[in-house]
């Protein structure tokens, strides 16, 4: 997959890039970042950002009307503030890089995004994790701070959104250079570095006003015993909370598949390790033949949660909202269990939690009113979580995840109230479902009268079978019936007498009574 201009430049922002011109639209596809010399031919193809290095103000014209005749994408420059005119007559995009921004920065933020796309994006089936920089916003709102992810060279990797909250520690950072150096020797001494290459954990650094350096948290993100890079949260104009520390550790944990990934796996294995997955919760997967690539143990317990967007919307934002979900989801089943799974199939997001301790569904319930309730705050859309049952093995998770999404439709069809539930709190309705859709799928074996009076009601006001079905629910409560109905008793008398004429149907007979109830709901 590609990503377009738009995404590029929302991605790296302020810091490091502006747009001059756009003659094309920021829609247009990037498909690579290539880098050129002044000195060297014009090498541009459709579809690249052309990074013109070493040439100022006019001296880039003619890379500028190169890109444009090869239908480049974007041409960035520094010092292009003249060059507009030239750009929209090539009908190529120009971007500004800021002075103290440096070139090999720019460069690796913007491929980490085409690279990004080219195996992330959206899916129907597959695990959606989105890219570094979606993961890095995500974590900033539910920590309230400013966020930086580094490789282990303190190479700038994303960042989120920032506001003007931004200390000098931050800005020199993204734009790819160091920190005043007697802050950084100070990081040193009080072994901050070590502390974060060591293991698991949070460490605070205080704020020094005298150097302009806000207060921060910081989590090292690791592989076992190897470090693979650090995330920086720089406190902005809410105060850093303890609710904000396990944030960060549950992304410090669902960052190191991403980060080992981004630095081992090539696109095909990432591919199968998702087919892997997807094909473990749909069921045609045996789990030991893949239980070393998961990361789980398959003879320990599992528990399937299945998530939703309550309303969907229009697709760009239904897109952007279900990859913000995921994150959230990734962050928060990571800060509980290390060997936690996210995966979206057909538009559901589910995360597979293995390895569970005895009761450990309570816990999971815990976390999965945890992750709606940030999904409310932070998405401003109603998101529904549904517990499928807990399984022996995790060989088991395909009924896990059945349950679940039996769950979520009984959820969907308002019969509960709440937005999170689990199997046993709806159990009821759940099995009454199945009964219903076995029903409903063998014409053989309903009772061909009551078939009749529902034809004879559709074309007679179909005020008999709600009446005949609510006297039902009411167990015979005609009072309590006709008030749900708003209309008096004596209508509702009239009703099932005539629905009972109508019919042929019996009521005073318990199985009759029991069959109408079943086939009126279908």
């Amino acid at each position: 997959m590609s990503t377009s201009l738009r995404h590029i430049l929302s991605t790296l922002g302020e810091p490091l890039v502006e747009v001059l011109t756009a003659p094309m639209g920021l829609g247009v596809t990037v498909e690579d970042v290539v880098i050129l010399d002044p000195e060297d031919a014009p090498d541009a193809h459709s579809g690249d950002l052309v990074l013109v290095i070493g040439a100022r103000g006019r001296a880039a014209v003619p890379a500028i009307r190169a890109a444009g005749r090869s239908n480049a994408a974007a041409v960035a420059v520094k010092g292009g503030k003249g060059l507009v005119e030239a750009a929209t007559e090539a009908g190529v995009a120009l971007l500004e890089v800021r002075p103290e921004a440096r070139w090999e920065q720019v460069e690796a933020l913007a491929r980490g995004v085409v690279d990004a796309a080219r195996v992330g994006g959206e899916a129907e089936t597959g695990e959606l994790l989105g890219d570094l920089f979606s993961l890095a916003q995500t974590i900033a709102t539910l920590t309230g701070g400013l966020v930086s992810i580094e490789d282990t060279a303190s190479r700038v990797l994303a960042y989120s959104r920032a506001g003007d909250e931004v200390d000098e520690l931050r800005r020199l950072s993204i734009l790819g250079r160091e920190g005043p150096e007697r802050y950084l020797a100070m990081l040193r001494e009080w072994g901050v570095y070590q502390r974060l290459r060591a293991g698991e954990g949070i460490v605070r650094i205080d704020e020094r006003p005298d150097l302009g350096i806000r207060r921060r948290i910081a989590a090292g993100i690791h592989a076992g015993s190897q470090p693979l890079g650090t995330i920086w949260v720089q406190e902005g104009s809410t105060p850093l909370t303890e609710q904000a520390e396990v944030a960060l550790l549950g992304a410090s944990r669902a960052l190191a598949p991403q980060l080992i990934r981004h630095r081992t796996l090539p696109s095909p294995e990432l591919r199968l390790r998702e087919d892997l997955l997807v094909s473990l919760l749909d069921g045609r997967l045996d789990s030991e033949s893949v239980a070393d690539d998961i990361g789980a143990d398959p003879a320990r317990p599992a528990l399937v949660v299945a998530f939703a967007l309550a309303r969907e919307g229009v697709n760009a934002g239904r897109q952007l909202r279900r990859a913000e979900l995921v994150n959230i989801i990734s962050v928060h089943t990571a800060a509980y269990r290390r060997s936690a799974l996210v995966s979206v199939i057909g538009g559901r997001v589910y995360a597979l939690l293995p390895d569970l301790p005895e009761n450990g569904e309570a816990r999971v319930l815990a976390l999965a009113k945890d992750i709606v309730g940030a999904a409310k705050r932070h998405l401003d859309v109603p998101v529904r979580a549904a517990l499928g049952g807990v399984v022996p093995r995790l060989s088991e998770s395909a009924a896990s995840r059945a349950d679940a999404d039996r769950v979520l439709e009984t959820m969907a069809r308002g019969h509960w109230p709440d937005d999170v539930a689990s199997l046993a709190d709806v159990r009821a309705e759940v099995l009454l479902s199945e009964v219903l859709a076995f029903l409903g799928e063998q014409p053989r074996i309903r009772d061909p009268r009551l078939t009749e009076l529902v034809a004879h009601d559709a074309e007679h006001g179909g005020v008999l079978v709600p009446s005949l079905l609510a006297y039902l629910d009411a167990f015979g409560d005609v009072r309590r019936a006709a008030g749900g109905l708003n209309i008096h008793p004596n209508t509702l008398r009239y009703r099932v007498r005539r629905a009972s004429e109508v019919s042929g149907i019996d009521l005073d007979d318990p199985a009759q009574r029991l069959l109408t109830q079943l086939q009126l709901r279908l």
